[in-house]
């Protein structure tokens, strides 16, 4: 027997459906396709996302054919999925993006810490390095004095020379670490 499916009410085609007839669900499909895109279009103002929610909504209709139960009416029960299916992807996305922030957080701490400690790593190398290329005596008694924390008194005895000669390597080795690191400072 042939059935006229667009001639049935909503409530019809609901009882229908519960049986497991196909072309209940098919008539369905067609009488609410364009109103429940062209609101999840409205609503996301995105296409895809949309298209993929209404084919969503009628996939778990006909999932749960058997059990689908109309409170009001057919139509309000399928602007409600939408409505709900709409809010659920928003949320979704939401939490992403909160996620996504956060994650860009960390890791900007973590580069900017990552960036602090290579930074230092270079000074101390460029530090050692220029440290090397003072004169023997110079080289001492800076290492003496800043390395291993002499006095200018305890540095003049150890190396038997006057404290005056102390000063003059410190401020010698100390000239030329401004001169050679002040660049290497403003460079980083």
């Amino acid at each position: 027997m042939m059935h006229d499916y667009q001639n049935y009410t909503d409530l019809d085609l609901v009882a229908l459906l519960n049986r497991g007839d196909e072309r209940a669900f098919t008539e369905i499909y067609n009488r609410y396709w364009d109103k429940l895109f062209t609101t999840a279009v409205n609503r996301l103002g995105d296409i895809q996302e949309a298209r993929e929610i209404v084919q969503d909504i009628f996939f778990k209709l006909w999932k749960r054919r058997t059990k689908v139960e109309i409170a009001q009416t057919l139509s309000i029960y399928l602007a409600s999925a939408v409505k709900y299916e709409v809010l659920n992807l928003l949320a979704v996305k939401n939490r992403h993006r909160v996620y996504l922030q956060h994650i860009k957080h960390i890791q900007s701490d973590i580069s900017e810490a990552t960036l602090q400690q290579l930074s230092f790593s270079e000074l101390r190398r460029e530090l050692e390095s220029v440290v090397n290329d003072l004169p023997e005596k110079c080289r001492l008694v800076y290492k003496l004095s800043r390395e291993a924390g002499y006095t200018n008194n305890e540095i003049a005895r150890t190396m038997h020379i006057s404290e005056k000669t102390v000063e003059a390597h410190l401020s010698k080795a100390l000239r030329r670490l401004r001169n050679s690191l002040g660049f290497f400072i403003h460079f980083l």
